[in-house]
Order: structure tokens, then C-alpha cells, then sequence
């Protein structure tokens, strides 16, 4: 079930944030019918396939089991424990990262699709609910015809002391697996690298399973 246990304000702060070992098995352990499959999460995004930035290279770190710390904003609060996430940055003030979470059906990935979709499209009023020195405003970007269908979203922050913040956001689903891709960085809807972060969240849906 999910846990709603962050406030958005830590979330608006995180926006523009940049940062599998396998056991050995005895010879008389149990027959492989009687331990249960190896998880083997779906690929993640390669740091090159972020929309470019104009002075440094992306970096990433590992695939990481489970809920980011802190969580994205707007959707971190419906993302499950059995997530599993990837984050990546830039040597400025560009970061991003992917969540991902494989359901036990389509029908159940169908409706947390669903979930997050419901969280973007509701973001910028939920931001300024629970902090009152932030303004939000935001945009959507459309529906994107990869597998089952991925939804790409802006959201831009101005906080009372004046830092200014743009957000995009995708959410995507191939059958039982969805994944969530942000991107953010310092500045405003005219600095938000849409064609790229479609061409991102594409990418990233093709590469689920």
C-alpha cells in the first residue's frame, strides 16, 4: 500500500537535486523449484539518453531498490515500497530521476497508472495547499503513443524568497510495469526541455518489460 508519510515542501526542495549484489548458494541448498525467482528489475534510462544539457555530461547512480529519499514531488507519496528507482545529475543545476514498479497484473499497473496521472494533474494546487510561501503553476504536455501510453507534465515553483524552479514530469506503462521519469532544474516553463524529455520518456518506456 502506499505510504504518504513526506510533505511536498521537502519534495519542492528536491526538485532540482542531482545523486544488486548476488549471494552465493551452497551446494546443498534448496532445489531452485523451492527458492523464489531472482528479481530482475526492468533497464533503466542511460545518462545519455536525458535531454542534453549545454555544459556537462549526465551521471547516474545505481539501480536502487526501493522509495527514493526524498521522494518526488507530487507523486512520491503513492510510490510503493517495491519500488525501484535510478537517480542521475549534472555538474549544475539539472537533475533527474526514474521510479519504476512492476505490479502483479496489468490491470493493477493500469490503475496506479491511473493514481499518479491524478497526482500530476492535481500537483501545483497540492504544493501550494501544504506550503503556503510557494506559487505553482503547470502545464500538460500531452499523451506520447509508446506501448501503453506514457503522459509527460510542467511544473514550476516560486517559493517566497524568490528560488524559481521548473519541473517535468512522465509517468508510462508497458502491461505490468510503470515508471515515473522527472526532470528539473533552476528556472522557469521557458527553460523546460520539453522535446527532449519526451524523447526521454519514450525511450524510457521502451525499455520496459
Amino acid at each position: 500500500m502506499p505510504v504518504r508519510a513526506r510533505g511536498a515542501r521537502a519534495a519542492v526542495t528536491a526538485l532540482t537535486a542531482g545523486a544488486v549484489a548476488l549471494a552465493a548458494v551452497p551446494a546443498t541448498a534448496a532445489t531452485p523449484s523451492d527458492d523464489p525467482p531472482a528479481f530482475d528489475p526492468p533497464a533503466f534510462l542511460e545518462p545519455a539518453e536525458l535531454p542534453p544539457h549545454p555544459a556537462s555530461d549526465w551521471y547516474a547512480g545505481p539501480v536502487t531498490a526501493g522509495q527514493p529519499d526524498p521522494l518526488p514531488m507530487c507523486v512520491g507519496e503513492a510510490l510503493p515500497s517495491t519500488a525501484t528507482h535510478r537517480r542521475y545529475w549534472t555538474e549544475y543545476d539539472t537533475g533527474a530521476l526514474q521510479v519504476t514498479v512492476v505490479e502483479r497484473s496489468t490491470r493493477r499497473a493500469g490503475e496506479f497508472a491511473a493514481l499518479l496521472r491524478a497526482d500530476l494533474a492535481g500537483c501545483a494546487r497540492e504544493v501550494m495547499e501544504r506550503n503556503p510561501g510557494v506559487t505553482a503553476t503547470q502545464k500538460y504536455y500531452g499523451r506520447l503513443d509508446v506501448e501503453e501510453g506514457a503522459h509527460v507534465y510542467g511544473v514550476h515553483t516560486v517559493t517566497e524568497w524568490g528560488a524559481s524552479d521548473i519541473g517535468l514530469f512522465s509517468v508510462g506503462r508497458d502491461g505490468r510495469t510503470v515508471t515515473v521519469v522527472r526532470w528539473g532544474q533552476m528556472g522557469t516553463f521557458q527553460d523546460a526541455r520539453v522535446a527532449g524529455f519526451r524523447d526521454t520518456t519514450v525511450t524510457a518506456v521502451d525499455k520496459l518489460y
